[in-house]
């Protein structure tokens, strides 16, 4: 029985995880806009379409993320356990996929290019908009999920205690 309730609290808080990104990445993607040139020179369509893909992007890499930190530092408790280490190698995976994507798609195949408006970093050239995505956005979704799994963990604990 212990068993099944970690895998549900397993799957909700993964479940939450990615929800609260998607969302947040989606909003990040419209808010960021101004700062490619893609908001000067592009059509709706093809802005919609930036949205969108730029968003799935994202989702990818959240789930990459948290799936490559838990193989690497969760274990068979989590996220009852190792929470704050696999919270910290999803932020670090993030942040190193955004430098090497961005730097992908903005210099080697020009998929994308920033507008003057955009802060970059020295050296790497990377935009700072994008990183602070990669660090603000897990930051808040990996939380969300946490005080989601806290809830019910403390829930199916008053709940044992009564009977």
């Amino acid at each position: 029985m212990r068993g099944a309730r970690l895998l549900r609290g397993r799957a909700q808080w993964v479940a939450v995880y990615l929800a609260v990104s998607a969302v947040l990445n989606l909003l990040w993607e419209v808010v960021q806009l101004p700062l490619y040139t893609i908001w000067r020179t592009g059509t709706a369509g093809e802005i919609i379409f930036a949205v969108v893909h730029c968003t799935g992007g994202d989702m990818i890499i959240a789930a990459t993320s948290l799936a490559v930190a838990l193989l690497l530092v969760g274990n068979r408790n989590w996220p009852g356990e190792q929470r704050r280490p696999v919270f910290a190698v999803t932020l670090i995976i993030g942040i190193a996929l955004t430098i090497y994507l961005e730097w992908l798609n903005t210099t080697v195949r020009q998929s994308w290019a920033y507008s003057d408006l955009m802060p970059t970093l020295p050296v790497l050239g990377t935009g700072l908009a994008p990183l602070l995505q990669w660090v603000v956005v897990p930051i808040l979704a990996l939380c969300a999920a946490h005080g989601s799994c806290r809830r019910r963990l403390t829930a199916q604990a008053v709940t044992k205690n009564r009977r």
